[in-house]
């Protein structure tokens, strides 16, 4: 029986997306049936041409990728014993136990479910939501978790800026390795902790912290020695071992909100060709838990950022270099940085420019923000002038629901000329900047007060009630 590709998507993820790569392995159709074309009856041979026309359309890029290489990353992806039902599973037995506190998604959460790798539902809270925010969107891309904030306020959802949060110590983990599992564990718990006490749930905005948290979370689960050494550390803070019941990036959040957002819309982004790269440490990391849908890209790429782009309007555009890391890597970015530049711009700028003719490269974490719109002017110095503007879904959202481009979104950190694309969507670019120059001399000069996301000290005394309110400690965890 001959499967088309267009009807491979069925709910499990998992199986159908091997089976999809089996189908479009152009080894697989010259070893096996290369012999056997000539004995096909004109109805089979007519098959395998649908077959290979709808591939063509799936699979832009089929023909220049190598199937093998991906197929077995397929394999060592799905080698794991610890599969991501398993790590539930233990979760809930060792929640029965009284060894961990499971921070549940409530009703109140208003959570939708997406569809994981392999089939297992994820619960996306949308409201009521904890903001574990990124050193580097907030230290080098201040748009970025602005736009975040701003499209919060626009669709009315209830959140808290968490003030007392720290690093997830990531740098730590992937750059330098001068860490070890019980602090690494520690310093998760201690802000999956403060989520906990708020009654907001955790959403996490940098890419390495999602990818991160969800390997310490299996780790904690799995490592009874861990949560030994854990334990009193964390009581001696007054606190305990914590889990939220889901690791939620912020751009899953975005994209199961992306419809009604869109709702909102002020620019046309139909004549738009948007390029995307997914982060590796969102989808490389624990895969399983990424969410997909087989609305995007046939259920073949994640849901985020894609989906969101999708969403309003966009056309995406595919290239063949879609699975390379940007060039960041955290290692190499501090150690062989002028590699991670070379990378960012000859493996996925000038790819997207070439092959898809990209108007805009959207993604969604900070490393790949930075290195992606910040390497193109190195290759600018050395005759390689490719100036594709680069946003986080975030930014491309706010500023497609009408944010101030320099206010909210503030395109002017970014070293790509992206007034070029906002002028293509119809944004007022010139009345903008005009407004914000004049914004920054009133600030100079004492005439006007600074803009705010939210009101100052927002909540504060919720933040003060909250030790006398908060009951962590069950009847057996006290003895």
């Amino acid at each position: 029986m001959v499967v088309s590709v267009t009807n491979v998507i069925l709910p499990n993820c998992e199986k159908n997306y091997i089976i999809s790569i089996l189908i479009v392995r152009k080894k697989f159709y010259n070893k096996v049936y290369k012999s056997k074309i000539s004995n096909y009856n004109g109805e089979m041979l007519n098959q395998e041409k649908q077959i290979e026309k709808a591939v063509q359309e799936a699979f832009p890029m089929s023909d220049v990728i190598d199937w093998n290489e991906v197929y077995q990353r397929i394999i060592y992806r799905y080698s794991s014993p610890h599969s991501l039902q398993h790590i539930k599973e233990e979760m809930y037995k060792l929640e029965d136990k009284g060894e961990i506190i499971v921070h549940h998604i409530k009703p109140y959460n208003n959570p939708v479910e997406a569809q994981t790798l392999n089939g297992i539902p994820k619960k996306i809270p949308t409201t009521k939501l904890w903001h574990h925010k990124s050193c580097g969107q907030c230290g080098h891309i201040p748009g970025y978790p602005t736009s975040v904030f701003w499209v919060m306020n626009r669709l009315e959802i209830d959140y808290l800026d968490e003030p007392h949060q720290t690093s997830c110590t990531g740098w730590n983990y992937h750059a330098s390795g001068a860490s070890n599992p019980v602090a690494l564990a520690g310093v998760y718990v201690r802000n999956m902790w403060r989520a906990y006490e708020t009654g907001y749930f955790p959403l996490i905005h940098c890419g390495t912290s999602f990818g991160h948290y969800k390997e310490v979370r299996n780790m904690i689960i799995l490592h009874k020695e861990i949560r030994d050494k854990l334990r009193p550390i964390m009581r001696k803070l007054d606190m305990d071992i914590v889990i939220p019941e889901e690791v939620v990036h912020y751009s899953e959040w975005l994209y199961v909100m992306s419809k009604k957002a869109a709702q909102q819309k002020k620019y046309n982004l139909d004549n738009i060709k948007a390029a995307v790269h997914t982060p590796c440490h969102v989808y490389k990391l624990v895969p399983e838990d990424t969410i997909y849908d087989p609305e995007v890209f046939q259920g073949r790429r994640p849901a985020a950022p894609s989906g969101t782009v999708q969403n309003f309007g966009a056309k995406l555009v595919d290239y063949s270099t879609w699975w390379d890391c940007c060039g960041f890597g955290f290692r190499h970015i501090l150690t062989e940085r002028e590699f991670s530049r070379s990378f960012a711009l000859f493996k996925k700028v000038i790819p997207a420019v070439e092959e898809a003719n990209a108007d805009v490269f959207v993604t969604s974490d900070t490393g790949c923000v930075t290195t992606l719109d910040k390497s193109q002017w190195a290759g600018k110095a050395h005759g390689f002038n490719y100036n594709l503007p680069v946003l986080a879904d975030a930014q491309f959202v706010a500023l497609a629901m009408g944010a101030d481009p320099y206010i909210i979104a503030q395109i002017h950190w970014h070293a790509t000329d992206v007034e070029g694309f906002l002028r293509k969507i119809g944004v007022p670019v010139d009345d903008y900047k005009e407004k914000f120059i004049q914004y920054l001399q009133d600030l100079r000069e004492g005439k006007a007060e600074p803009q705010y996301i939210y009101p100052k000290h927002r909540k504060i005394d919720f933040y003060l009630a909250l030790p006398d309110r908060v009951k962590w400690y069950k009847p057996q965890a006290q003895k």
